[in-house]
């Protein structure tokens, strides 16, 4: 079976930026927690899999990188170096820079000169934060007894050979090898155990009885020090023990070893606790012990009787392996699959509802009563369908929520306040192609709320207020849709400064004082419109926040303000759970046909012909309905109904009574966009195809309320 690398290279890419993503929020996690030991650990983890990665498809500039910051978090993990103020700046940066050579990599392209330049820049800065890292303090561990009896110094290895007898006989010289051994490090200890010698009249002149402990202080790893012996490995009984701070390097590493399906034995390898060639010998035994695999002995309780491996070790590797099958086991419930074929599937669902209504509406009309028997099942079906296709695009806003840490960390240290960012409701579930699309209009609420709602601290301080000041991201589900909600401690919103500027630029005429506090916020979203008194590099340009409303009615949605001075602001986004199929209300209005989202539908009433004059509101149940006929808003002609009915609808608290010629009934809605041409008909979001392939328009509700308020406030 051939590898597609292709395929594999975007899937490293995906996995790579995911990884990134848990970086930026380890890093971030530290920057308040800084001994926290399983953030420091992901980190580590994050760089070290991005590294081994690269190196598999070739990309030797990452691995360069990589390895670098690799080196540092290595010291931190040892407490060599310690997490320093700036140090975590410093790394976020390195993370931003990995991101940029992956992008590199993922275009095709070189690294330019200023990703060099600023890559060099990066890398002087972690040589300069490992300087000359102290020594990795030896941890408080029991000695380990030798065989021999001798307690093991704590930061040396600990060897245990025994000279097979025909050792001399083969021509090999025991003591050649122990000289050789003290080329890789100092031999600090060395007994020479005598206990296997036989009475002298028994002893062969060409054998050897001897055998030694020795301890050797080097930093060599094991494979290295078993390789000395290499020529006598089947003569000799060789044991070789790790000093103590080396036991605890080896947890690290097997705590940072990649989650795959590894047994015991490849774990303890890959950590370098010991050696392929002792895993195979143990397992060999172990094969030729004869005994059933039910009786046999576990492979860890036998490295631990031959001094291979300590205890802690082989427990940890245990708890590793354990961790991977969980984790496999979860993963195995999941399933990667490209957003463009989620979205073809929907494309089919909504033309398969299209065509489902097409067949009932057939029935209807044949007055087929075992078809349309048949036709409703089939709807049943379909509606099933419609709603697991949904279900599939489905993404929690969590992990766009969990990005502005980052934008709220740095824009406050650019602008020298301390904000600390709350977030709630991060498993809110919303359709991923509105997750994507509402990133920059979040952001730029963010950087508006740091600069100018949240105070710099002395005027925090002399207003009683806490010096650090709270950003919170909030998001909730609502009347079938989403809510999401910016807001902070600032301020709040100063009316009179809004005032004055909009008559400065001819929004309201000078006499213009007499609006509600809603509508005054409203004006800050008017093109161009900026009360900052200086330009900054975060806003004051008076350009965004109507790129704001544009972009997020674009998906259908709404923003409103909440402000009280003194107190704090509260922006608030209402979007629709999706943007492409919705549980809909059909209505006919002269000739045409329109729906309004089911959830808005408060209910619907006939319009008393006696107040059909009455034309801008209605008492409804002791309250004051606003009115808006539909056909009167669109200029539309056409048929008059025989009798007028009011359908109630209700959006972010507001309702009012939308006036049309008949009731149609509940419709499944495949939502279709309009035309460029249609972008400034007011009222109307998208359009969608009946049965009869005829096309309805989809109504833009919270639109009509505000024209209905308007004029019954005329």
């Amino acid at each position: 079976m051939s590898l597609d690398l292709g395929e594999a290279l975007q899937t490293f890419f995906a996995e790579s930026r995911g990884l990134l993503q848990d970086m930026e929020e380890s890093l971030l996690r530290l920057e308040s927690e800084s001994d926290d030991a399983e953030s420091i650990n992901a980190v580590f983890r994050a760089a070290h899999t991005i590294k081994g990665s690269s190196g598999m498809f070739g990309l030797d500039a990452i691995v360069a990188f990589t390895h670098k910051v690799e080196n540092l978090l290595d010291q931190v993990r040892n407490g060599a170096v310690p997490l320093k103020e700036g140090m975590i700046g410093l790394l976020l940066a390195c993370r931003d820079h990995i991101e940029r050579l992956l992008d590199f990599a993922a275009a095709g392209e070189e690294m330019d000169a200023d990703a060099r330049t600023h890559g060099e820049a990066l890398t002087a800065q972690l040589s300069q934060c490992l300087g000359k890292s102290a020594t990795v303090p030896a941890e408080a561990v029991s000695p380990l007894e030798s065989a021999g009896g001798r307690p093991m110094a704590g930061d040396t290895w600990h060897i245990s050979l025994r000279f097979g007898q025909d050792v001399l006989k083969n021509g090999m010289d025991p003591l050649s090898f122990l000289r050789y051994l003290g080329t890789l490090g100092e031999i600090c200890h060395l007994a020479t155990l005598a206990d296997a010698l036989p009475a002298a009249a028994e002893m062969d002149p060409e054998c050897c009885y001897l055998g030694f402990e020795l301890c050797l202080k080097s930093d060599v790893d094991k494979a290295r020090i078993e390789a000395v012996f290499e020529f006598v490995r089947d003569d000799c009984d060789l044991h070789i023990l790790p000093p103590g701070s080396k036991q605890a390097d080896y947890l690290r590493l097997i705590a940072a070893l990649p989650e795959d399906n590894a047994r015991l034995g490849e774990l303890l390898v890959a950590s370098g606790a010991m050696t392929a060639r002792e895993l195979e010998m143990i397992l060999t035994a172990q094969e030729s012990a004869g005994a059933s695999q039910a009786t046999q002995k576990p492979l860890g309780e036998i490295l631990v009787e031959r001094q291979i491996v300590q205890p802690e070790l082989v427990n940890a590797a245990l708890s590793k392996q354990k961790d991977a099958r969980n984790r496999q086991a979860q993963e195995a419930k999941f399933i990667r699959v490209h957003a463009d074929k989620l979205d073809h599937l929907i494309n089919l669902v909504g033309e398969l509802v299209i065509s489902g209504a097409g067949v009932g509406l057939q029935a209807a009309r044949n007055k087929d009563a075992t078809l349309m028997e048949s036709v409703s099942g089939m709807a049943r079906l379909v509606e099933d369908i419609r709603d697991g296709a949904m279900r599939l695009r489905m993404v929690e806003i969590g992990e766009t929520f969990n990005r502005f840490r980052r934008v709220v960390r740095d824009v406050s240290k650019e602008i020298g306040k301390d904000i600390e960012l709350v977030i709630e409701g991060e498993g809110t579930e919303l359709d991923k192609t509105v997750v994507d699309k509402i990133g920059d209009p979040l952001t730029h609420l963010m950087r508006n709320a740091m600069d100018h709602g949240i105070e710099p601290a002395e005027l925090r301080a002399s207003r009683g207020k806490p010096v650090k000041g709270t950003l919170k991201l909030n998001a909730y589900h609502e009347s079938g849709g989403i809510v999401i909600e910016v807001s902070d401690d600032g301020g709040g919103l100063n009316r009179e400064r809004i005032l004055a500027k909009a008559r400065e630029k001819g929004l309201i005429p000078d006499d213009g004082g007499n609006l509600s506090d809603a509508e005054v916020w409203k004006l800050i979203f008017e093109a161009g419109f900026s009360t900052a008194e200086q330009v900054s590099n975060l806003s004051g340009r008076g350009v965004g926040m109507d790129v704001v409303r544009r972009n997020i009615e674009a998906l259908r949605g709404t923003v409103d303000i909440e402000s009280h001075a003194g107190l704090g602001s509260i922006f608030r986004i209402r979007l629709p759970l999706t943007l492409a199929i919705i549980d809909g209300f059909l209505m006919g209005v002269g000739d045409g046909h329109y729906v309004v989202p089911l959830d808005m539908v408060q209910e619907c009433l006939e319009l008393d012909p006696a107040r059909s004059e009455q034309r801008d509101y209605i008492n409804l149940r002791g309250e004051v309905l606003p009115l808006l006929r539909v056909k009167e808003h669109f200029g539309l002609g056409g048929r008059a109904g025989r009798r007028e009915n009011v359908v109630v609808v209700n959006s972010a608290g507001r309702k009012a009574g939308l006036v049309v010629d008949e009731l149609k009934g509940e419709f499944q809605a495949v939502i279709k966009p309009l035309a460029a041409m249609f972008a400034k008909v007011r009222g109307v979001t998208g359009s969608t195809i009946l049965g009869s392939g005829e096309v309805a328009l989809v109504l833009e509700v919270p639109a009509l309320l505000t024209e209905a308020a308007r004029k019954l406030a005329a």
